[in-house]
């Protein structure tokens, strides 16, 4: 009899043993606290209206592009992008917009040559506020840092130097041969794999954090580069405000995850090592296949 207990209590024993399962993504997201986000400020928030009405959202970067992102504030609120339109799609790369005609002045106050914001010296705090999550792809170090994809190696100096990098999403500042040129009247954001090639040649400025369907869906340009030929093709933009220039309760609100928490290296790690339907997890994440989790805001 005592036989057949132990072996009748044998199941409830070995479940007692057995090791939770691995949490999800998605549910690590759903028990994070409202201390593991951050806003997105209103005067870092861009609302770009499409001629049909839609909407994209972009989020500035003032913290490694303070000169172009100036600019770009100010071109907004002088109202400087109305009227101008998307001009190219390229398939897997870029959507690019601004000026077709360059004949439109810019406004006074523009910084016209800016320097080239394509690196940042990595300070001891900022150093310290990196979360790695890629080794030797690009740079020495490739993760995220206030909430941006950064990749961080060593220059020749010996002084360790950061970039953002080409993810998905990520909005630059278009410019010519000369790399002071890129004022912020021409921008673009990448809708194709990631051009790492591209960083530490060009400013990023921001990210598209809402209806980058409303880019990537649109039809190729059938010209070099995928520029459209025609005047017809382009694609108007009503308007570019400052989400901080509108009406508080027409404000759109958006939280970042901070990748100074626990809870987005919890969510990195579970990113690398999928379960469930998953038959062999990977072992590790791009730094561009994070997918840093941004959220509308709970309003009142």
């Amino acid at each position: 009899m005592k036989q057949l207990a132990l072996i009748a209590a044998l199941p409830l024993l070995l479940a007692m043993q057995a090791p939770a399962a691995p949490q999800s993504p998605a549910e690590i997201v759903a028990a994070t606290t409202e201390e593991d986000w951050r806003p997105v400020l209103p005067e870092n928030l861009l609302v770009m209206t499409l001629g049909d009405g839609a909407e994209v959202l972009i989020e500035l970067a003032p913290g490694f592009a303070p000169i172009h992102v100036a600019n770009i504030r100010r071109l907004a609120r002088e109202g400087w992008y109305d009227g101008i339109s998307i001009n190219r799609v390229q398939d897997n790369y870029v959507v690019q917009w601004g000026d077709a005609t360059n004949s439109k002045a810019l406004p006074e106050g523009i910084e016209r040559e800016p320097p080239a914001e394509y690196d940042f010296p990595m300070s001891d705090l900022f150093l310290s506020a990196f979360s790695n999550v890629q080794d030797g792809h690009y740079e020495q170090y490739s993760g995220y840092l206030e909430g941006w994809p950064v990749g961080h190696s060593p220059r020749e100096d010996g002084v360790r130097s950061g970039t953002l990098v080409h993810c998905y999403g990520m909005v630059g500042a278009g410019r010519g041969n000369d790399p002071d040129t890129g004022t912020g009247a021409e921008l673009y954001t990448v809708i194709g794999h990631a051009p790492r090639h591209l960083d530490r040649n060009i400013a990023l400025v921001g990210r598209v954090i809402a209806g980058i369907e409303h880019l990537s869906s649109l039809p190729r340009g059938t010209g070099p580069l995928g520029f459209y030929e025609d005047e017809e093709q382009r694609v108007p933009i009503a308007s570019v405000r400052l989400a901080s220039e509108l009406d508080a309760a027409l404000q759109p609100r958006f939280e970042v995850l901070r990748t100074d928490s626990e809870a987005f290296r919890a969510y990195v790690d579970a990113r690398a090592n999928r379960t469930g339907w998953f038959v062999r997890p990977a072992g590790a994440v791009d730094v561009c296949n994070v997918n840093l989790p941004i959220r509308r805001a709970v309003t009142d």
